[in-house]
């Protein structure tokens, strides 16, 4: 019924939600709700009355499942800690900031740094800085620490410009859409949610330590 009302929309996975007559659609990073009895396909979120937010959960579990794929190699390492932490992020944020000045102080953290200037444009120079450094993760502090990024006097190579523009790619491919994003032992976190992050990180029952 779904794909006859609706074509051109690519489906994933359809099914029933708990409101009679009413599936969830995933559709890539999209989740969309279909009405078969009068056709309509409803875009928007499903929040309980205890302000439980049930739409941006599934896309927070289906962008879990995505990272878990990342091409680890091409991001930013930053610490040898046991518990991994993959962040989207921005060198001009201020919430991006606050978060890594919180990360400073774990040492069991290891983080993969993916960039994703959204609102910041300009920081794509930032950015190019950092992933062209021999000690990356050391670019990375200076550029978190509001320090300016000295251009090569011949300029930056476009194999750098074109991982810049990957990194990119594959936040839009995430479904981030907002920066700072976090994915730590399969739950997202979007914001510079400190408390959040914290208890992720320092909960066994998360960790799994």
């Amino acid at each position: 019924a779904l794909h006859k009302a609706f074509p051109n929309l690519p489906v994933d996975t359809i099914v029933q939600t708990d409101i009679r007559g009413l599936f969830e659609v995933v559709s890539g990073q999209n989740v969309f709700y279909y009405y078969p009895e009068k056709e309509y396909l409803f875009i928007g979120e499903i929040i309980t009355t205890g302000g439980k937010n049930l739409t941006a959960e599934k896309k927070g579990d289906i962008a879990a499942k995505f990272v878990k794929n990342l091409p680890l190699d091409k991001a930013v390492k930053i610490g040898n800690g046991k518990t991994v932490v993959i962040e989207f992020t921005d060198p001009d944020c201020p919430y991006c900031r606050k978060a890594s000045e919180f990360f400073k102080s774990r040492t069991d953290v290891t983080r993969y740094a993916f960039f994703s200037p959204i609102a910041h444009p300009a920081a794509i120079t930032k950015v190019y800085y950092i992933l062209n450094a021999g000690d990356k993760a050391k670019a990375y502090q200076e550029m978190f620490e509001g320090k300016d990024a000295v251009q090569p006097a011949s300029g930056y190579s476009e194999s750098i410009k074109n991982l810049a523009r990957e990194h990119m790619d594959l936040a839009r491919s995430a479904g981030v859409t907002g920066t700072p994003t976090f994915f730590i032992n399969g739950k997202q976190v979007v914001g510079a949610d400190m408390p959040q992050i914290e208890k992720l990180l320092n909960d066994p029952a998360q960790t799994g330590k």
